[in-house]
């Protein structure tokens, strides 16, 4: 069997002409399974170079549906080239309101909107939102197109001298002496627990 976004999807790439443009909504489990249907369409997408983006949208987008969506954007006539596709992760944006029959739906504002619009019709690349990524490292990781996947891994350094770090290793050392000493005396009592239980028969 095959879902029917996935025929959609195929059908739509079929019918566009060599230079073609199309925006398509599917779920976003879409853009990261690892095997399937799913993955043999972006493969597809990818290796012809047609996938010119994609933005992944906040849940309950629509008030008919939980499933999550994003867009996928496709473009046929994308110079060889274009080695770049824009992703965008605008999951974490919107507001929760309720509609009258008491579904909840996600609303964006305009600056929401426009936030999302510029970021990919210029390419901007905004920190934890939008990032461009080469054709290679899509298909390094194993053609997946959920923006987050590519976002720099942020690590804080520091700075303390050698007294501050022993101080700080004795005080979690101290800290990790006292709740093992409570899961001790919490096993205990759970045994002695267990020990009293004794079967009743209901009359």
């Amino acid at each position: 069997s095959m879902a029917i976004y996935q025929l959609f999807i195929q059908h739509i790439v079929y019918s566009l002409k060599e230079n073609g443009k199309a925006a398509i909504v599917v779920p976003t489990g879409f853009l990261t399974a690892q095997t399937g249907i799913d993955k043999k369409i972006r493969q597809k997408l990818v290796d012809e170079n047609w996938l010119s983006g994609v933005v992944s949208m906040p849940s309950n987008i629509f008030a008919t549906t939980g499933t999550n969506v994003s867009v996928v954007f496709i473009d046929k006539g994308r110079a060889e080239e274009q080695e770049d596709i824009f992703l965008v992760d605008a999951s974490s944006l919107g507001s929760k309101v309720k509609e009258d029959s008491g579904t909840q739906k996600t609303v964006l504002s305009n600056n929401e909107e426009q936030q999302i619009i510029s970021s990919f019709v210029n390419n901007e690349v905004i920190e934890d939102f939008s990032v461009s990524v080469k054709l290679k490292d899509v298909k390094a990781r194993n053609y997946s197109l959920s923006a987050g996947q590519y976002f720099p891994v942020k690590i804080e350094y520091v700075e303390m001298s050698p007294d501050e770090f022993d101080s700080k290793i004795s005080k979690y050392q101290k800290e990790l002496e006292v709740l093992f000493g409570e899961g001790d005396k919490l096993e205990q009592v759970i045994k002695s627990n267990l020990e009293n239980i004794i079967f009743t028969q209901r009359g």
